[in-house]
C-alpha cells in the first residue's frame, strides 16, 4: 500500500515558527511531525510514502537523506508550481507511478486512526473514495460531510456558515483513493480536493465516509499544535508518549517547568518559570522569567514574562519585557 503525504503548504497559521522550519518538521512531542505520521501510516500497511512537496522541500530531503522514515519508504515529488491540494495530489501520485488502490493524508493531521481498517472499510463499501470523518462541537471551519445510512456521502460543504452545516461530521484529512479518482484532475492545473473533486464523486455516488471517535487534532493552528503536545504528557494518544525534557536541555534545577515540553538543546535559567508551554529546539528562556501558554523558539530575557504568545526563532522578548497574546519581533 502507498500514500501520499500533503506537505506542501506554506504553514501561514503557525508563522513565525514555520518561518524558519516548514510545518510538518515542527515537533511534536521531540518527534518531526511528519515522522509520527508517516510512522502511523506505516503501522496501518503503508510501505511507501509519497511526500507532495512545494515550499521549501530541502528539509524535508536532509531529514530523511536515505529516503527512508523508520519502515517506510519516502519519495520525494516536488511541484513545479503551487497545484492545490487535488493538484498536488494528482502530481505526486502520476510522479510516483501509483495506479492501485492509495491512502492520502494532510501532513498537519494527528490521529490514532487505524489506517488499515479504514482501508478495509473503503474496499467493503466499495467506494471509489473514502473520507475519514470525526464528529466536532462547531464543524464550520471545516469542510462538512451529510452522511446517509449506507455510508455515502450526500453532500460536501466546505467551511459553511455557522448554523448552515447539515452534521457535525467533518473531513478528518486522510483518505482512501482508488486510481480512478486520478482521472477526475486534471493534470498541471490548479484544483481543491474539496471543492472539486470532492463534489465530482458527490454526483457520482462514488463518495463514502466512515466515522470513528479517534484521537484527533488539526496541529497547523497555534492553540492545537501546542495541544497535540501536550496532549502526549497527558495521556490522551493510545499508542504514543514523550518525555516532558528532552535529553540535550539544560534545564535550572531551581527552574519550575510544570505541564510542558522542553526541546533539544533548550535552556531554561534559574528562578524561571514554565506552564502549558512547548520550547521548541534552541530556545532559551533567562533566569527569573515566566512563560506560560506559549510557543517558544527564540529567546526570552532575564525577568521577561511571557503569555498566550509566539516566539520564532529570530524572535526576542527583552529583560523584565512583557508579551501578552502576541508575537515577539526578531532580535536586533
Amino acid at each position: 500500500m502507498r500514500a501520499v503525504v500533503l506537505v506542501g503548504g506554506f504553514g501561514t497559521r503557525l508563522r513565525p515558527l514555520t518561518l524558519s522550519v516548514p510545518k510538518p518538521m515542527l515537533p511534536i512531542g521531540h518527534v518531526p511531525m511528519i515522522a509520527r505520521l508517516v510512522d502511523r501510516l506505516g503501522r496501518g500497511g503503508v510501505t511507501e510514502v509519497v511526500l507532495a512537496l512545494g515550499f521549501r522541500p530541502e528539509p524535508f530531503m536532509e531529514a530523511f537523506p536515505e529516503g527512508r522514515c523508520g519502515d517506510v519508504a519516502l519519495t520525494y515529488a516536488v511541484e513545479p508550481e503551487p497545484l492545490d491540494t487535488a493538484g498536488a495530489i494528482k502530481f505526486a501520485a502520476d510522479f510516483a507511478g501509483i495506479d492501485d488502490t492509495f491512502v492520502v493524508a494532510n501532513g498537519d493531521v494527528m490521529t490514532d486512526l487505524d489506517v488499515a481498517a479504514l482501508v478495509d472499510a473503503h474496499r467493503s463499501l466499495r467506494a471509489e473514495a473514502t473520507l475519514h470523518l470525526i464528529g466536532v462541537d462547531d464543524p464550520s471551519s471545516f469542510g462538512v460531510v451529510d452522511l446517509a445510512e449506507d455510508g455515502s456521502v450526500r453532500a460536501f460543504v466546505e467551511k459553511p456558515a455557522l448554523g448552515t452545516e447539515p452534521s457535525n461530521l467533518i473531513n478528518a484529512g486522510t483518505y482512501v483513493f482508488e486510481p480512478s479518482v486520478l482521472d477526475r484532475i486534471p493534470a498541471a492545473t490548479k484544483v481543491s480536493v474539496e471543492r472539486d473533486t470532492f463534489q465530482r464523486l458527490v454526483a457520482d455516488g462514488g463518495l463514502y465516509g466512515v466515522a470513528t471517535r479517534d484521537y484527533w487534532i488539526d496541529a497547523g493552528v497555534p492553540t492545537m499544535y501546542r495541544a497535540a503536545n501536550l496532549d502526549l504528557l497527558d495521556g490522551k494518544r493510545r499508542t504514543e508518549r514523550c518525555d516532558a525534557v528532552a535529553t540535550s536541555a539544560d534545564v535550572h534545577v531551581d527552574a519550575d517547568v510544570r505541564h510542558s515540553i522542553v526541546g533539544d538543546r533548550v535552556h531554561v535559567g534559574a528562578g524561571a518559570t514554565v506552564v502549558d508551554s512547548v520550547l521548541l529546539p534552541g530556545a532559551s528562556v533567562a533566569a527569573g522569567a515566566t512563560v506560560e501558554r506559549s510557543l517558544v523558539m527564540g529567546t526570552v530575557g532575564v525577568d521577561a514574562v511571557v503569555r498566550d504568545s509566539l516566539i520564532g526563532a529570530d524572535g526576542h522578548v527583552g529583560a523584565g519585557e512583557s508579551l501578552i497574546d502576541s508575537t515577539a519581533p526578531a532580535a536586533e
